[in-house]
């Protein structure tokens, strides 16, 4: 018998024959499934868009709307890059000197490199996003945004010091030798230290509970779906075996990402510091590659993005709408300001809290203003060039449809690199997810091994259902958390600003 399904989690149509029990079998598990995915998101719908109406709320300026939150997180960013002194100019250099030298504190407390600690930071920021959600920016804001998303980026920078700063600064030593930081710490202890011990535990709690249903969504069920999505578009699409076998992929994949989280940070700090530098530089190399082949228009697409972003006679319209999209895609590509980053950079070796701040610095530059900005190159150059309406292509079909201009084959590579990602955005988010966990539970092996095994099924569920409300409720989960840790970040600024001059002087930076 033959059978023509649309699958519930990849969207594509495929046409497979059943020949005997186990596809039946296969068939019926399938669309009980899809009844699950249907029957959850019923449930959690008015919950989700509660709660996303509430985060991502948007105020009208000058005919556009600009969510409040993205408003919080730029003004943040803004406000640290004038308060240190354009620190993310000053000490860029020292940064990498930091990340390619020799550890600067061994025997201290901390569990891997300053090099480790960045990638595997940068492994949770560096996904799909980088590749889709760019496309998104400049299909909805035009070219214009590219600008936009570069400056944001530009200013995380600086959040991202202070928020790293803090993560080392006060973060708590094991009894096992490992160490624990992160917002939920570093809050904690500025309520602690003024009399309200109460209100630090409840506050960084608050912090930990978000992030742990944020990093089962959007850093688990999210990252799994993508990553089965694009390996069935460069395994055969609609012809590929595992095209209606999304448990098995499902299954193979929490597999891979157990064997490596179950190590703890320096199992994942060591996947990371492979996989990172591996990905990003097959990808970057693509986008170049491309570039090449499209040098008589790069001067055409920066004009374009200059006159997008500035354009004095669409400035209360088109170039507004640009200088959203860009900050927007901005801030949720490189989480500047939500904390999460922190959490690996924590468990750095040093005992000079402001070294790795300035490493930090690194993560947003490699992640927007790098990344994305060759993607963006890469879509202007090529398909925006020739037709605005981008070929009214969605997402990253976009950026693979930019790929293919020139050579046939490359989407396959962008395939790879973006399986590549969102594997290494799943077992960073592992680790956040799992400091989140044992802050609240405690630092036991049990507490660990059960958040494991959660995360790990998470990982299989995603590749078999996609629950949209359940992925709308993590993102404002993950949003939400901004909210305490800017505040946090301003509290400490003069803190920040003090150990930041005393080591500088040190340094003779």
């Amino acid at each position: 018998k033959t059978v023509r399904k649309r699958d519930p989690v990849s969207q594509i149509n495929y046409t497979h024959r059943l020949p005997n029990n186990f596809n039946r079998f296969t068939q019926a598990s399938g669309e009980f499934m899809a009844s699950i995915d249907q029957q959850i998101d019923q449930l959690v719908q008015p919950l989700s868009s509660a709660l996303s109406n509430f985060i991502f709320y948007k105020i009208p300026i000058l005919g556009n709307d600009f969510p409040i939150i993205v408003l919080w997180l730029v003004s943040a960013a803004t406000f640290f890059t004038f308060y240190y002194g354009f620190i993310n100019i000053r000490a860029f250099k020292s940064a990498l000197k930091l990340v390619f030298g020799k550890s600067d504190a061994k025997g201290t407390n901390g569990e891997i490199t300053h090099f480790q600690a960045l990638s595997t930071a940068i492994s949770g920021t560096v996904g799909i996003g980088n590749i889709g959600g760019v496309a998104v920016a400049i299909s909805i804001g035009g070219p214009g945004a590219a600008f936009w998303l570069f400056l944001a980026g530009f200013l995380g920078m600086s959040t991202k010091f202070v928020e790293c700063t803090l993560g080392v600064k006060y973060r708590k030593s094991n009894s096992d030798g490992s160490v624990s930081g992160g917002p939920m710490y570093y809050l904690e202890s500025f309520l602690s230290s003024r009399g309200y011990p109460g209100c630090g535990k409840m506050l960084g709690s608050f912090y930990a509970i978000s992030l742990v249903i944020g990093c089962f969504g959007i850093g688990n069920m999210f990252q799994s779906n993508q990553a089965y999505v694009q390996f069935l578009s460069i395994t055969g699409g609609d012809n590929s075996f595992f095209a209606d076998k999304g448990w098995l992929f499902g299954i193979l994949l929490a597999s891979a990402v157990a064997l490596v989280i179950i190590g703890g940070i320096k199992s994942i700090a060591n996947a990371a510091s492979r996989i990172v530098p591996s990905m990003a530089g097959l990808y970057l190399l693509s986008a170049l590659t491309i570039l090449m082949l499209s040098i008589d228009k790069i001067d055409d697409a920066l004009n374009l993005i200059i006159q997008s972003a500035f354009g004095l006679g669409s400035f209360t319209g088109g170039a507004i709408g640009a200088l959203i999209i860009g900050f927007q895609r901005s801030a949720f590509s490189n989480e500047a300001g939500m904390g999460t980053a922190s959490i690996a950079h924590s468990a750095v070796e040093t005992d000079e809290p402001i070294s790795e701040g300035l490493v930090s610095l690194l993560e947003p530059f490699i992640d927007t203003m790098v990344i994305c900005t060759l993607t963006s190159l890469v879509i202007i150059t090529t398909l925006y060039t020739n037709d605005p309406s981008l070929g009214n292509l969605e997402g990253i079909a976009i950026t693979s449809a930019a790929f293919a201009f020139h050579i046939d084959w490359f989407p396959v590579v962008l395939g790879i690199a973006a399986l590549l990602f969102a594997f290494s955005t799943a077992i960073a988010w592992a680790y956040y997810g799992l400091k989140s966990w044992t802050y609240i539970f405690g630092e036991s092996r049990g507490s660990e091994l059960v958040f494991k095994m959660i995360f790990c099924l998470f990982v299989c569920l995603g590749c078999m259902i996609k629950l949209s409300a359940v992925l709308d409720f993590s993102d404002a989960m993950v949003f939400v958390i901004a909210v305490p840790n800017i505040i946090g970040l301003y509290l400490y600024a003069p803190e920040v600003k003090r150990d930041l001059k005393a080591y500088l002087a040190r340094h003779k930076i």
